[in-house]
C-alpha cells in the first residue's frame, strides 16, 4: 500500500505542499493566482511551526486502522481494500465531525467556507501520478512509500 511519508526534519516550512494541494483542486487558473485568504481555496494539509522554529507537517496518514473510519457512523469515510487509503464521500456525511474529533493527528478539519462538509487528503485521486504535495516539495521532506499493511 502507498503512504505519504513525511521527514520533518527536511521541512523548510515553505508551503509549497499546501499552495500544491490547493491548485490540485482548481479546475483552472494557475498557482500564481490562488487567492491564499479564501475559504474556497483551502489545502488539506499544514505546516505548523512550533515555538523553537521547527516545521511540524500534518499530513493525512491514511492509517491502517484509521479512527475517522471507525467513529464515522454515516459511512462517508471509507477504507479502500486495493489502494488502503482513506476515502470521504459528503454525500453521505452527516456533519457530525466525529471523524474530526477521533482522527488523532489533528489532520481532519470542517471546511472552511460552509463548515459543512470534512476537508480530507484524497491522495490526489484526480491526478494520475503522484499526490501534488510530493510533488511540489523542494527538500524531499514529503515522499510516498509502498508500506507493508
Amino acid at each position: 500500500m502507498k503512504r505519504i511519508l513525511i521527514d520533518s526534519s527536511k521541512c523548510a516550512g515553505c508551503k509549497n505542499c499546501s499552495i500544491a494541494c490547493m491548485q490540485a483542486r482548481r479546475p483552472d487558473g494557475s498557482v500564481y493566482d490562488i487567492d491564499l485568504t479564501s475559504p474556497q481555496h483551502e489545502s488539506r494539509n499544514t505546516i505548523l511551526i512550533n515555538a523553537q522554529k521547527q516545521c511540524k507537517p500534518l499530513f493525512c496518514r491514511h492509517c491502517s486502522n484509521p479512527a475517522c473510519v471507525k467513529s464515522c457512523m454515516s459511512g462517508a469515510m471509507v477504507k479502500s481494500p486495493e489502494t488502503g487509503h482513506v476515502g470521504y464521500d459528503p454525500e453521505k456525511c452527516a456533519e457530525c465531525f466525529m471523524c474530526v474529533m477521533n482522527c488523532p493527528f489533528g489532520v481532519l478539519k470542517p471546511d472552511r467556507a460552509t463548515g459543512t462538509y470534512v476537508v480530507k487528503c484524497d491522495f490526489c485521486a484526480d491526478h494520475n501520478s503522484e499526490p501534488q504535495c510530493v510533488k511540489n516539495c523542494p527538500t524531499g521532506a514529503i515522499r510516498v512509500e509502498e508500506v507493508e499493511q
